[in-house]
């Protein structure tokens, strides 16, 4: 009975470290090193805030550029696409969590006006299909499906990222009206430089703490730094940890400031933002113009049959 109970104890046990360590590979890997998008829908409800600021540039610090194009109209319950590119240099490689170097991923985030969302699978045309390759969609919240996010996917193939999406009928959905409507686009490329608890990740540079002579610098068994600074005055020692990334910038026996680089900015990535408009078309007005434009053609061709009418009277006339 003992030794059954033994038995079960170590089992526990075993299962415990197995469930913690796959609980931590999936907070430091996943999370951390590729999960941005996350990051945005845990902590912001609305990821643009009152001021127009998306808040993926709340932890990518750096501004970059980001295109998007849409139609200039859309017709109801149709079908279009919404082209976003962020373009970067290809060549560049990324400081990655583990402080090495690698390429750079890409995401975005697409406002789109209420009513307006994510095409569904049996609406999507092969041609539309074929654009889209592999890559993931997902709603911003349940209760948001006009944002869609997606991302990290890798940036040597996503760089220009097309977004299948259905217009909303007013017939249907009384909220929605036949206007101009704006549409917001927020695209990033690479890490961030602060995750949204606001400690540094190893893509940032970092300043000293404090102020005084570095004694020692002590290169850590998984690469990265610690630095002892030391205070001359009264020896006080602070000890500032570096994580593996950022290059170092100086040396032991070197007196430095508070705030004073210690090193280089990793960072190659960054974040930028953007706006289009779309205008939500009402066919009626579409037949309306059609029937005006072509009243106003027919007009002037009768004006120029009358008119050559009435030369040949005056013609006829002036020879008798």
């Amino acid at each position: 009975m003992q030794k059954r109970n033994t038995f079960f104890g170590v089992k526990q046990q075993m299962t415990r470290f197995i469930s913690v360590s796959i609980a931590i590979y999936v907070i430091t890997q996943t999370s951390i090193a590729n999960a941005y998008p996350i990051f945005a829908q845990k902590a912001y409800e609305n990821p643009r805030e009152a001021t127009g600021r998306i808040v993926c540039a709340n932890c990518h610090l750096a501004s970059k550029p980001v295109d998007i194009e849409v139609p200039q109209s859309v017709l109801p319950d149709t079908v279009f696409e919404a082209v976003v590119r962020i373009p970067y240099d290809t060549q560049v490689k990324q400081v990655l969590a583990n402080g090495k170097k690698g390429g750079l991923n890409v995401g975005a985030v697409l406002i789109l006006p209420e009513g307006f969302e994510l095409a569904p699978a049996d609406r999507i045309s092969p041609e539309l299909k074929e654009k889209l390759g592999n890559i993931s969609f997902q709603s911003y919240s349940p209760n948001k499906k006009n944002i869609i996010v997606v991302g990290p996917v890798p940036g040597q193939k996503y760089r220009e990222i097309v977004f299948p999406i259905l217009s909303p009928d007013p017939a249907t959905n009384k909220d929605v009206h036949f206007l101009k409507y704006p549409i917001y686009v927020g695209g990033n490329r690479g890490r961030g430089q602060i995750y949204p608890d606001g400690s540094k990740s190893n893509n940032t540079v970092y300043n000293a703490t404090s102020a005084g002579v570095i004694s020692k610098i002590v290169r850590k068994e998984k690469k990265g730094y610690e630095i002892i600074i030391t205070d001359p005055s009264d020896g006080h020692e602070v000890i500032q940890i570096i994580p593996p990334g950022p290059e170092l910038l100086v040396s032991e026996g070197e007196s430095i400031k508070l705030d004073q680089l210690l090193t280089s900015n990793p960072n190659v990535g960054g974040f930028g933002q953007g706006d289009g408009e779309i205008v939500l078309q009402d066919t009626a007005r579409i037949q309306g113009l059609l029937f005006f434009l072509a009243s106003v053609v027919l007009a002037q061709i009768f004006l120029v049959l009358k008119k050559k009418q009435f030369e040949k009277v005056q013609l006829f006339e002036m020879n008798f």
